[in-house]
């Protein structure tokens, strides 16, 4: 007996759920005292992992010492079974359907430069003065066009990007620079903000929202570990204002 295509790409990933499955009860499970033990991996952006994530996850071992947690700061979608990922903290307007997800937090952008960049270049004062400016992009979302909004007025402007990157701590790093204008998540520069290191461009104008989700390939096999961290995440971000 042979398989077809599609019942061979069903068997292989039906195998990586047993192997997954395997891993996780053998890798985190409780002491006799009912304390969490073993290993986590977690994947995320390595934006939200220096921001937010490294601190929670300090907290979160000071409470389950005998757990150690892996994580992959990164920019790309992993395969969690393959990589054998527990968790994915993702910031997606559409996550995968094919994973389970629980919201953490809502995720808000806002435009940002440095003083010195805006008394050198002038201030913009509607969304279309920002095609004359030196702008900052993400190399795989909006790249050429960023949209802004107000009530209902919505404004789709084509920007000039010297200077692209797949992820938006190297972007905020050049915008402390002064080199342009950078579309940034809150999260991630509220703190400079705050400073005066940077300043908030056009912000009469709303720009798309994300979520902030946490996403594992199986409800059915969630290990008590998991379960916690999960709870715990969902509490610490619950309501919060970056």
């Amino acid at each position: 007996m042979t398989l077809t295509d599609a019942g061979e790409l069903a068997l292989r990933r039906c195998q990586q759920m047993l192997a997954l499955t395997t891993d996780l009860e053998e890798e985190t499970a409780t002491t006799a005292e009912g304390e969490l033990r073993g290993q986590l991996r977690l994947t995320c952006s390595v934006s939200f992992a220096y921001a937010q994530l490294g601190a929670a996850i300090a907290d979160f071992l000071a409470r389950h010492p005998q757990l150690k947690i892996d994580l992959d700061a990164s920019e790309g979608s992993l395969n969690l079974v393959e990589r054998r990922i527990d968790l994915a903290i993702r910031i997606s307007a559409d996550p995968d359907p094919m994973l389970i997800g629980r919201p953490l937090a809502q995720c808000d952008s806002v435009l940002v430069a440095s003083p010195a960049y805006l008394a050198a270049h002038g201030t913009p004062q509607q969304p279309a003065d920002l095609a004359r400016h030196r702008c900052l992009s993400y190399a795989n979302f909006g790249k050429s066009v960023w949209q802004l909004s107000r009530g209902d007025v919505v404004e789709r402007v084509s920007v000039t990007s010297p200077f692209s990157a797949n992820e938006a701590t190297t972007l905020m790093r050049a915008a402390l620079a002064g080199g342009g204008i950078a579309l940034q998540p809150t999260y991630l520069v509220n703190p400079y903000l705050r400073s005066g290191e940077l300043q908030a461009v056009l912000p009469g104008w709303d720009l798309p929202v994300m979520t902030i989700y946490a996403l594992y390939p199986s409800r059915r096999h969630l290990s008590p570990a998991v379960r916690a961290l999960l709870d715990f995440l969902v509490q610490r971000f619950e309501g919060v204002a970056w």
